[in-house]
């Protein structure tokens, strides 16, 4: 299945149905009067956040949604029949914006969480609302009002408690395969991971948490060079982010240096999540425990904590999923504080 993250839809809901203009004509009813319901209300066009879906590839496929109109009113006060809503099941975590203002509409975060995209026309009143003591033959009736019609354009940011970070082939892919069951594909050559994987995490005493691996970033990411770009806007919403760094074979590059472009481009593409608690650990220890002492030093030379942890051997993974877990209560303690 393709990874799809944005897609644009035209919605259109269904039109009110019209009023009706008739008479009473039967037998034993003295001079008859008006008799014509009222039009059905048009069905709308509804979006509804669905967990079990995790791509807008669907909506890829079909871009057009149009509601039923509802039916006109008829003779002896009967009413329209209304056009039902159509339904359209997104996943967890879609926005949804005015493709022609850009403006942010709704943001669907829970299961279940419904948003009119479009709303039903209303029916017209038939004559039997219009007639009065001094005008008894009403001949007046409304037309229904058409459906709103609008283009929207759908981005799905995936929901995770910790996003991953770090340059291509820094061991993001996996570290998420040895704590959790995501099955990102792993090799040791740059850009393996072309689209975010979500993964759970287990803890003891049934605790447990959502990590977000993300494409690597390189410099530059947030004009658009490398993978990572497109997928920033996927750890927006995490708590916690986990910025894995390694000893690379490169000259040009070392963890200092990697940590401190990273952090560059998160706050170009935005400064809130330059500012959303940070831990730093060095992968793949397995092979670089002899330069761990010199770059923890290093680090806290500059007042950041440097942990170590290695995938393959899981030397450090509990202990580094502790620290996240602990970072990710304090996160929580600290929302429920915020008036």
């Amino acid at each position: 299945m393709h990874f799809i993250d944005e897609v644009k839809i035209l919605v259109k809901a269904g039109r009110g149905g019209d009023g009706a203009a008739t008479f009473r004509r039967e037998p034993f009813v003295p001079r008859g009067g008006p008799s014509g319901g009222d039009g059905g209300n048009g069905g709308s066009v509804v979006l509804v956040a669905d967990e079990g879906l995790s791509t807008l590839l669907d909506l890829s496929y079909q871009q057009r949604y149009l509601a039923e109109s509802g039916g006109n009113g008829q003779g002896r006060d009967k009413f329209g029949k209304a056009g039902p809503d159509l339904i359209v099941r997104v996943p967890v975590g879609t926005t949804i914006r005015d493709d022609d203002t850009g403006e942010l509409l709704g943001d669907l975060t829970d299961h279940e969480q419904r948003f009119v995209a479009a709303q039903g026309g209303t029916g017209g009143r038939g004559n039997i609302h219009f007639a009065t003591s001094t005008y008894q033959s009403p001949t007046k009736a409304e037309e229904g009002t058409p459906g709103q019609e609008r283009t929207l354009r759908l981005e799905l940011k995936l929901l995770a408690d910790v996003g991953l970070l770090g340059y291509p082939n820094a061991g993001k892919s996996t570290f998420i395969s040895a704590v959790s069951r995501a099955r990102p594909k792993i090799a040791d050559y740059p850009f393996t991971t072309l689209t975010p994987h979500l993964g759970v995490v287990a803890l003891s005493d049934g605790r447990s948490f959502v990590l977000a691996d993300i494409p690597g970033l390189i410099e530059g990411a947030s004009e658009g060079h490398g993978l990572g770009h497109r997928f920033l806007k996927h750890v927006e919403r995490c708590r916690v982010l986990l910025h894995l760094i390694e000893v690379s074979p490169d000259p040009e590059r070392d963890p200092l240096r990697d940590h401190a472009v990273i952090n560059r481009e998160l706050e170009r593409y935005d400064p809130a999540l330059a500012r959303r608690p940070q831990v730093v650990a060095l992968s793949k220890v397995d092979v670089s425990r002899a330069d761990y002492d010199h770059w923890k030093a290093e680090f806290a030379a500059r007042g950041i904590a440097l942990h170590a942890v290695s995938a393959v051997t899981r030397e450090g993974v509990k202990e580094l999923l502790e620290v996240l877990w602990q970072n990710l209560q304090n996160e929580r303690q600290n929302e429920h504080l915020l008036p």
